[in-house]
């Protein structure tokens, strides 16, 4: 039995939207990939992770451009953590997302999800109960490609996650530099 929310240690989930697709003639939406601007932003967001906190497994859809996000974001890490590919995650909605999520070993402090949106913006804004300054009237506003969103709440496990019990404590879009 999961204890109430409140309850248990601090964990973390950190929701990251893939880096920029590109768009080409006759590629299926599932094999897209990443753009320029992307193959540069990605390995910004791994920076960005790094300087808030890292992971202790990531779940990372099968797209594609998710899977190779998390390559180049994982890349700018001493030691990345396992990665789970889970095509459930491509083209999920919240409710598929959490419970995705709530299958996480209760070992795991701090999760990693790649994915898309608009999935990923539902997800945070229903398990988001309160956000520190303006997160969330941010991520309402727009949750681009690149995005992290870092919830936080208590909990034995994490079955125990539900809607309104974490507190988003931070929004970052990390974009790489154009090189000259």
């Amino acid at each position: 039995m999961s204890a109430p929310a409140g309850a248990g240690p601090l964990r973390r989930l950190v929701v990251l939207r893939h880096a920029k697709s590109a768009w080409p003639q006759g590629v299926e939406d599932h094999r897209r990939p990443l753009a320029p601007r992307g193959l540069r932003d990605a390995p910004a967001a791994g920076r960005a992770l790094a300087a808030v906190t890292l992971p202790d497994l990531a779940l990372c859809s099968t797209a594609v451009r998710a899977r190779r996000t998390w390559e180049l974001a994982s890349a700018e890490w001493a030691t990345p953590p396992p990665v789970r590919y889970d095509r459930r995650l491509y083209a999920a909605g919240a409710p598929e997302l959490l419970e995705v999520v709530r299958e996480a070993p209760p070992e795991v402090r701090t999760l990693l999800l790649v994915g898309h949106n608009p999935g990923l913006e539902e997800l945070v804004l229903t398990l988001a109960a309160d956000g520190l300054d303006d997160t969330l009237d941010r991520v309402r506003a727009k949750f681009p490609t690149g995005a992290i969103a870092v919830l936080a709440w208590h909990g034995t496990d994490w079955p125990a996650l539900a809607p309104g019990t974490a507190l988003l404590t931070s929004f970052t879009v990390p974009r790489g530099k154009k090189r000259s």
